[in-house]
């Protein structure tokens, strides 16, 4: 932007001298004029001085303006001399429109700097779990109420939600487990081979699918699949603000949102736990058989006879638990994302981190528990 007394100047390069403290400019201080000042005075810097003399300039516009700012900034703030009404205003308005930027403040690279930082890091993961656990108890005081009200719940997200959690993950999980068990039943014949005791392989491959691996890896593999997709799409309503219309309309988000999601998990992961250990028997029965010559009649009876039922009961009884870690970190992810993508993003990828974390700490404690009760 340039004044219109300033245009009719004649459009002659600008110099910069300085006379004891005095900077002079001279001739029209346009942005090609300034693009050189800048080179010139990266290499050869001018002195200090108190005061910026603007008598002889004949042009200046926007950029013109900004380097002034500039030079009267880094000069301690010198005052400008003989300006025009219109220099003026440029130079006023130029400096208001500019940022001002704190100066960074040094990296400190002490034992206290690296303590402060554990701390707050402490501190923000204490606040975490009381937000988590906190919107857990809204989650079940909002499922005591439907069952109080069975029909404020809505089977209808909660059928789509199912089929989105459950039957939708089938393949991804039936051949997650049927590897894992051909996995198991290759390794373990190997070891086993050396001892004479390859039968005991069936044993091996029953106790790790039944009662660890079949609901650990289904629910890793939900955590990263469902967990994530609730994050997304709670997250992107609360970044179009229809969160906030929801409630503006009297609908409770938990309700509607929330409590579809987690039902749905809690339904569908012990059947996905289901799937998962029938796969991993029946990748362990055909690896066995082609390996180490097992037929699948010696898999079937020694499974049956040497394997007690509460294997597979610890396994169905965590997938509840992990289902509903996996739902509420989800949910509770999605509902404080922020504005922008970049949260959307970094809340997402937190989602399914802290969801796989706390699953893995559940199964160790359960493992604890159970062999503490003898199961």
């Amino acid at each position: 932007m340039t004044g219109p007394a300033l245009l009719s100047a004649a459009p002659a390069a600008a110099h910069l001298t300085a006379t004891g403290d005095r900077l002079c400019l001279t001739g029209a201080l346009t942005i090609e004029a300034v693009a050189r000042l800048v080179r010139s005075d990266a290499t050869a810097p001018a002195p200090a001085a108190a005061v910026i003399d603007v008598a002889a300039l004949t042009a200046m516009d926007t950029a013109g303006a900004w380097w002034i700012v500039t030079l009267q900034d880094r000069h301690a703030g010198a005052t400008i001399a003989s300006a025009t009404v219109e220099q003026t205003q440029l130079i006023a308005t130029v400096r208001r429109t500019m940022t001002a930027t704190d100066p960074v403040p040094p990296v400190p690279h002490d034992i206290a700097a690296w303590l402060a930082g554990i701390g707050k890091r402490v501190v923000a993961g204490v606040r975490t779990a009381g937000a988590i656990v906190s919107f857990l108890g809204q989650v079940v005081a909002t499922c005591a109420g439907l069952c109080l009200h069975p029909r404020r719940l809505r089977l209808t997200a909660l059928v789509h939600h199912c089929d989105q959690v459950g039957m939708r993950a089938v393949p991804i999980v039936a051949l997650m487990a049927f590897l894992i068990g051909v996995v198991l039943a290759f390794q373990g014949s190997a070891q086993l081979r050396q001892f004479g005791a390859e039968v005991f392989v069936v044993d091996l491959i029953a106790i790790s699918v039944l009662r660890e691996l079949g609901i650990l890896l289904t629910a890793i593999i939900v955590a990263g699949r469902s967990g994530s997709a609730f994050t997304a799409a709670i997250g992107a309503m609360k970044m179009r603000e229809e969160i906030d219309a929801m409630r503006t309309l009297g609908l409770d988000p938990v309700a509607v949102l929330v409590v579809p999601r987690v039902l749905a998990l809690m339904l569908m992961l012990p059947a996905l736990g289901f799937i998962a250990d029938l796969s991993g028997l029946l990748g362990g029965a055909l690896m066995a058989w082609i390996d180490l010559g097992v037929s699948p009649a010696v898999f079937q009876s020694r499974l049956l006879s040497n394997t007690d039922v509460w294997h597979f009961a610890v396994g169905m009884i965590k997938a509840p638990v992990f289902a509903l870690i996996i739902g509420i970190i989800g949910c509770h992810m999605g509902l404080t994302v922020g504005g922008d993508a970049e949260s959307l993003g970094q809340h997402t990828s937190g989602s399914v981190v802290l969801s796989i974390f706390l699953v893995i700490v559940m199964d160790a404690l359960f493992s604890i528990f159970f062999a503490t009760v003898g199961v």
